[in-house]
């Protein structure tokens, strides 16, 4: 087991259907009677805790109290709203998992997503067994600092790996750079909301189209045992 491989979970994993944005919005007006409060506010490669204090600010309230309030809303909604026919599985990623668990290489979790709700996401599709841990948002709300978490979870189960052991796959640049400023390798997928033109400007090591060609990806992963290189 020479690497640690860490995804992200919206866009990359999965498209939840909107669901996320539905039950932000939809928690906000349960507490504050404001309508589709996140309409203004980007959300890819953030954090849950920061898109809701972005929420809270937009519209003149505090932080104080109301983060909690609007963490436990949210999750209570996600849970209903996850349930849409628009949720969808990103092509190639059950073949992906399988082909890396064959191989003995642990699989994480780096997501912007709360723990609860990352789990709540992934249920639908049958892909929590496949994690065994993972650092979210409600680890630490600057996503920059969400891999030495995760390190440092798996090193607690067993797992020791350095922070240039690791792999993380995402569809953002804050995806790419929160793997990059620690010296890990980072593959970019186009499986997003970002073009394959945008995520090659970026620092990551390779990008894909999609993630369907799961013997592509793992001849990277074989590869990063070597030194740090990029393939277009």
């Amino acid at each position: 087991m020479k690497n640690l491989i860490l995804f992200d979970i919206d866009g990359t994993l999965i498209t939840a259907g909107g669901a996320g944005t539905r039950s932000l919005n939809l928690a906000f007006h349960a507490l504050f009677k404001i309508e589709d409060a996140f309409k203004d506010i980007t959300m890819a490669g953030k954090t849950d805790i920061q898109i809701i204090k972005e929420g809270l600010d937009t519209h003149g309230f505090s932080m104080d109290g109301n983060v909690d309030k609007m963490t436990e809303m949210y999750l209570q909604f996600l849970q209903e709203k996850i349930n849409n026919p628009w949720k969808m599985m990103k092509p190639g990623i059950v073949d992906l998992l399988d082909l890396l668990k064959d191989h003995g290489m642990p699989l994480g979790l780096l997501t912007g997503n709360l723990k609860e709700g990352a789990r709540i996401k992934l249920a639908p599709f049958r892909l929590n067994e496949y994690f065994l841990d993972g650092a979210f948002g409600s680890d630490d709300e600057d996503r920059d600092n969400l891999l030495p978490i995760a390190v440092e979870k798996f090193a607690r189960r067993g797992y020791a790996f350095s922070l240039r052991q690791c792999i993380v796959i995402g569809d953002t640049p804050r995806d790419v750079r929160c793997a990059k400023i620690h010296g890990a390798y980072c593959v970019a997928v186009a499986t997003g909301p970002y073009p394959k033109d945008e995520l090659l400007k970026t620092d990551a090591d390779i990008v894909f189209d999609s993630l369907q060609d799961a013997a592509a990806c793992m001849e990277f992963i074989k590869k990063c045992a070597g030194p740090s290189h990029r393939v277009s």
